[in-house]
């Protein structure tokens, strides 16, 4: 096991601490080891420093060193990370690395993007196999850690959920939304535009801008009604394309029937997340920032690798990609002023969309929309308050639930849904 990071700054790896965003921690790494680490405590990241590090820059440009993690500390949106260089083992020409690259799991556009991975590789190992270091490795055997468990509170009826939600709910200062998730080790508070393969590849988001058009152009007269982006990602939401939105309610018991629903997992342990979210952080459809948001769908992956955040705001406004959004900004919004805040691009907002589709209506639905690399944070942020309930004994809770009227027929109104419920309902099945 060992710690890759690669970086696009300059001369960056001559400083000895080195500040990165947690969006780009755990990419690239397989999945066993992402649920470990993912909602990190310090025992967690203790357990990293035993692992040698490899720090090397974006497209093997200068040497490559070896070392290990002093410290690291958990900045709110980021890791501050200290470490010192393996005083046995010279810089590393990068030319030799790309020769290994595979062997050490690092995979093709990995080495073009600043990111912390994981690797289940033995990096001295295959450093001195390849010669180029020059002693012999004692192996250690490191264990990870177990990983971090939420606390949360369990129910097992829909009477004892409403008592746990009004037990919970008792804050002014915040509007309270839910999710279900159905299976509460598999699922994450991570929109289907951001998911990853087992080995921690993003499945969709290099394609965004590309899924984007091809929905419009293949069903432009569904659309045409959408007066913004957001409108245009929501209904793509609905359509089940993968976008920056994660959906949530603001009705409990329809949260409860999501984390009870798959009948392929209903013996596993399901989990509604209470969302506590600041008034400030809630916007509606025609919000500003929602739009500044929405409209990166439209801008490729190249333009949304190249918006540089550092800048001034004079600076960032100056740059060619964010005068691209800016113009996809306008055309919906034409008198919008042509000023981006740079932190407003990498928010996330929980937006009260139009309901305009009638499963909208039915499920009282809102979004968080993410911005760019934006991730949320299992244990919750500043602006956005988690608590977890654990449901059990699933098939009891949604013969409860369709007691009272909710159900496929219900929750998702369509002649066919309709349909089958009374057709399940009604089935005959011999004893």
């Amino acid at each position: 096991m060992y710690n890759l990071f690669i970086t696009g700054q300059d001369e960056a790896w001559e400083k000895l601490h080195y500040e990165i965003d947690k969006s780009r921690f755990l990419e690239y790494t397989n999945m066993d080891i992402s649920d470990v680490f993912k909602n990190a405590k310090q025992e967690q990241l203790e357990a990293l420093k035993e692992f040698p590090c490899l720090f090397t820059y974006e497209g093997f440009e200068g040497d490559s060193k070896v070392g290990y993690l002093k410290k690291i500390s958990d900045r709110g949106r980021t890791y501050l990370i200290e470490y010192s260089f393996d005083e046995k083992i010279p810089p590393i020409q990068s030319s030799d690395l790309k020769d290994i690259a595979l062997l050490l799991d690092i995979r093709g556009w990995e080495i073009n993007r600043t990111h912390w991975a994981i690797k289940d590789e033995d990096l001295l190992t295959r450093l001195s196999e390849a010669r180029l270091i020059e002693f012999e490795v004692n192996k250690k055997n490191i264990e990870l850690p177990q990983p971090s468990e939420p606390h949360t509170l369990m129910v097992e009826s829909v009477k004892s959920y409403i008592e746990t939600i009004f037990d919970l709910n008792d804050d002014q200062d915040n509007d309270v939304f839910y999710r279900g998730h159905s299976d509460k080790k598999e699922y994450k508070l991570v929109p289907s535009l951001f998911r990853k393969d087992k080995s921690g590849n993003y499945k969709f988001l290099d394609n965004e801008n590309v899924m984007f058009n091809e929905m419009i152009l293949s069903n432009s007269s569904d659309f045409s009604t959408d007066a913004s982006t957001l409108d245009k990602l929501v209904r793509m939401q609905h359509y089940s394309l993968p976008t920056r939105l994660l959906d949530i309610t603001s009705n409990p018991l329809i949260a409860l029937y999501f984390a009870c629903s798959s009948t392929y997992n209903i013996e596993v342990e399901g989990e509604v997340i209470i969302l506590k979210v600041n008034k400030s952080h809630i916007k509606y459809f025609d919000s500003d920032k929602a739009s500044c948001i929405s409209n990166l769908a439209k801008l490729s992956k190249i333009d949304k690798e190249n918006i540089i955040f550092d800048n001034n705001l004079e600076e960032f406004n100056k740059q060619q990609v964010v005068g691209r959004l800016l113009h996809y900004i306008m055309e919906e919004k034409p008198f919008f002023q042509p000023r981006i805040v740079p932190t407003d691009l990498q928010d996330i907002l929980c937006v009260k969309s139009k309901r305009a589709n009638s499963r909208i209506h039915s499920q009282s639905g809102a979004f968080l929309l993410f911005g760019h690399e934006a991730v949320m944070d299992e244990k919750g942020t500043d602006d956005i308050k988690v608590k977890r309930i654990t449901i059990v004994n699933k098939q009891k809770i949604l013969n409860e639930l369709d007691a009272l009227n909710i159900n496929d027929s219900t929750v998702f109104p369509y002649i066919e849904n309709t349909a089958r419920y009374i057709a399940k309902k009604f089935e005959f099945i011999s004893k």
